[in-house]
C-alpha cells in the first residue's frame, strides 16, 4: 500500500471555495491561505443551528505507543456519512511539530482517510501554533522586562509560574536558568519550557467563545506572586491587547477537506495527556452551524480526552453530544490482555479476550456521562475473521453497537457500516443530557478524587507538599469553581505507563498544581508525566526529507 503522503498527493483537491460552498458557508467571509485552505471567522456561529446539529465524539480504549487510529476513524466516519448522503463536517485538532518530528510522523489521519493538504496541515499550516508560541513567549519576555525595569522601585516577584513554550520535543529545556551574565542581561531566575500544546494560551484559544472572551481570559492569566504576596496577572502589565493582536488570526478556525472532499475544520491542538485534548469550541460550533452531523475527537484514551471533553469543554460550551464512538483495535486489546508488545500483531484469542476488560471499563465510564456508545473496531491487515467475530459478540453482550472500520485501506466505502450504525443509533437512541463527574461547587481535591475513583478506578488521590501549598494559596481565589485537568500518562488508567488492562489498588499522586486562571481550569500534574516531551532514540525527523521538491517521511 502507498504511504500516507503518496495517497494524499494522488487525491484531487477541490478549491477551498467549493468546499465552503458545499457547507453553504458565505464565500465572502473566507480568508484564503492558498488554493486549498481558508480561515473562517467565528462570528458566523449560529447558536440556534448549533443546537440542532448532531455532535459525535470519537474516543478510544487506552492506546498503544502506535496509537489506536482515532483520527483515521473520525475522518473515515465523515467519509462514510457523506456516502450515505448525510451533510457533515469533521472537526479535528491541528498536529504538533513535536510528535510529527518525534515519534508519530504525520498526524492528519492515515491511508485513504486523511485531511488535506496533509503536508501543510502537519507542518506550519496557517501559523496558529506559531502565533500561540509567540504570544506565550511574548508574555514571558514582557514579564522579565517588567521585573527588570521596576526592580529599583521595590518591585519583585516571590514566585514566577509562567514558563516558556516551544513546539519541539526538547527535554534539555524542561528546567533552565535565565538572565545570567551582567546586570543588563536581566534578572537571573529559574524557568523552563513546556511544549506549545501544553500552553495556557493554547487552552485559552480552544475554550474562548469569541475575541472579547479571548481578551478577558488573557488578562486573567496568573504569572506569579509579588514579594508582598499579591497575585500578578497579565492585566497588571497592561499588555493583553498586544497578545490579542498576535492571536487575532489564530482565533479563526481553518477550513480544509478530506481525501474524498468532505469539509473539515482543523483548529487548536492541546494534548490530552498534559492538557485538555480537544479542538476549539469555536471550531466545533462553527462546524455545527453548517452541518447536520459533526464528527470530532478527543485525544488518547477515553479516561483522558473524553473525560475532559465532557467535564471541561462541554460543561463550558453547553454542548450535548448525541453519541460517542469508542475506537478499539485487536492489537490494543491484546496488549491490555497481557500479550507482549512484539506479539500483538499475531492471533491470540485468549489474550484478546482478557483485553476486553479495558474496553469494558471505558464503555462504562462513557455511559456514566449519559452517553450512548458504539464500538468501532479499527481494522488492521493482520486481524482474523475469528478475532473480529469475537469483538462483535462481546460488544453484543454489553448491549452496545459494533461496527468494523477499514477506511484506512478503503476510504469512505470502508466506513459505511460505522456511518450507518452511528446515524441509526442517533435516530433511535440518542444520548441523554450530560451527567458530569463532579459539580462546579466541589473543591479541587474532591473533583480530583471523583475523577480518580470513578474514571480511573483508583483508590484515591494523594498530593505532594508543594501541591497542597498551591491549593491553599488558591483556595479563596475563585479557582475552586474551575474544572480539573489531570495530566497523566496516556498508556494506563493509572499513573504507571506500564500498568495495562484495568489496574487496581493504586492511588493517583498529584505532584504539582498549576492554576490556569485564563483557561479557567486547574491542571493537576500526576506521576512522572512531563509537559515537555523528549525525543526517541530514532526520531521521525531522521526520515523526513525533501526529495525532488516534495516532502517525504510524514507518515
Amino acid at each position: 500500500m502507498k504511504s500516507d503522503i503518496e495517497i494524499a498527493r494522488a487525491c484531487r483537491l477541490k478549491p477551498v471555495e467549493e468546499i465552503a460552498r458545499m457547507a453553504q458557508m458565505p464565500l465572502e467571509a473566507l480568508e484564503y491561505y492558498g488554493k486549498h485552505i481558508a480561515k473562517v471567522p467565528e462570528s458566523l456561529i449560529d447558536e440556534e443551528r448549533v443546537g440542532k446539529s448532531n455532535l459525535i465524539l470519537v474516543t478510544a480504549i487506552t492506546p498503544t505507543k502506535a496509537g489506536i487510529g482515532k483520527t483515521t476513524v473520525s475522518i473515515g466516519l465523515a467519509l462514510g456519512l457523506s456516502r450515505l448522503g448525510k451533510q457533515n463536517i469533521v472537526a479535528l485538532r491541528e498536529p504538533s511539530l513535536g510528535p510529527c518530528f518525534g515519534l508519530k510522523g504525520g498526524a492528519a489521519g492515515g491511508g485513504y482517510a486523511q485531511v488535506l493538504p496533509m503536508d501543510r496541515i502537519n507542518l506550519h499550516f496557517t501559523g496558529d501554533f506559531h502565533a500561540i508560541t509567540s504570544a506565550h513567549n511574548m508574555i514571558a519576555a514582557l514579564l522579565d522586562n517588567y521585573i527588570y525595569q521596576h526592580r529599583d522601585e521595590g518591585f519583585g516577584m516571590k514566585e514566577v509560574v509562567w514558563k516558556r513554550v516551544l513546539d519541539v520535543n526538547d527535554r534539555n529545556l524542561r528546567y533552565i536558568v535565565t538572565g545570567l551574565g551582567g546586570k543588563t542581561n536581566g534578572v537571573a531566575m529559574e524557568s523552563g519550557f513546556d511544549i506549545t500544546p501544553a500552553s495556557e494560551i493554547m487552552a485559552i484559544l480552544c475554550l474562548a467563545k469569541d475575541s472579547d472572551d479571548l481578551r478577558r481570559r488573557i488578562e486573567n492569566i496568573l504569572l506569579g506572586t509579588t514579594i508582598d504576596g499579591k497575585p500578578f496577572r497579565v492585566k497588571d502589565m497592561g499588555v493583553a491587547g498586544a497578545i490579542c493582536a498576535l492571536l487575532k488570526d489564530a482565533l479563526h478556525p481553518n477550513l480544509v477537506q478530506t481525501t474524498e472532499n468532505t469539509p473539515a475544520i482543523v483548529h487548536g491542538g492541546p494534548f490530552a495527556n498534559i492538557a485538555h485534548g480537544c479542538n476549539s469550541i469555536v471550531a466545533t460550533k462553527l462546524a455545527m452551524t453548517y452541518a447536520d452531523y459533526v464528527v470530532t475527537e478527543a485525544g488518547f484514551g477515553a479516561d483522558l480526552g473524553a473525560e475532559k471533553f465532557f467535564n471541561i469543554k462541554c460543561r463550558k460550551a453547553g454542548l450535548q453530544p448525541r453519541l460517542t464512538v469508542i475506537v478499539a483495535t485487536t492489537r490494543g486489546l491484546k496488549m491490555h490482555g497481557g500479550v507482549a508488545l512484539e506479539k500483538i500483531g499475531k492471533p491470540d484469542a485468549e489474550g484478546l479476550r482478557r483485553g476486553f476488560v479495558n474496553l469494558d471499563r471505558h464503555v462504562r465510564n462513557l455511559q456514566s456521562f449519559g452517553q450512548t456508545v458504539v464500538v468501532c473496531l479499527n481494522r488492521y491487515d493482520t486481524d482474523t475473521d475469528s478475532e473480529i467475530a469475537m469483538c462483535r459478540v462481546h460488544c453484543e453482550s454489553l448491549g452496545v453497537g459494533f461496527a468494523l472500520n477499514s477506511a484506512y485501506a478503503e476510504g469512505g466505502r470502508g466506513a459505511e457500516e460505522l456511518a450507518r450504525l452511528v446515524a441509526e443509533t442517533i435516530e433511535a437512541h440518542p444520548s441523554a443530557p450530560l451527567s458530569f463527574t463532579y459539580a462546579d461547587e466541589d473543591d479541587i481535591e474532591t473533583k480530583a478524587e471523583k475523577v480518580a475513583r470513578n474514571i480511573y478506578g483508583a483508590d484515591g488521590v494523594t498530593f505532594s507538599a508543594g501541591a497542597r501549598r498551591t491549593l491553599e494559596r488558591i483556595r479563596h481565589s475563585g479557582a475552586e469553581k474551575f474544572p480539573v485537568c489531570i495530566a497523566k500518562t496516556q498508556y494506563s488508567f493509572s499513573a504507571d505507563a506500564h500498568a495495562y488492562g484495568v489496574p487496581t489498588g493504586f492511588n493517583i499522586h498529584i505532584r504539582e498544581v498549576v492554576p490556569n486562571f485564563g483557561a479557567e481550569m486547574v491542571v493537576l500534574v500526576a506521576g512522572d508525566i512531563m509537559r515537555m516531551p523528549g525525543l526517541p532514540r530514532h526520531p521521525q525527523a531522521e526520515r523526513i526529507d525533501v526529495v525532488n521538491g516534495e516532502i517525504v517521511g510524514l507518515s
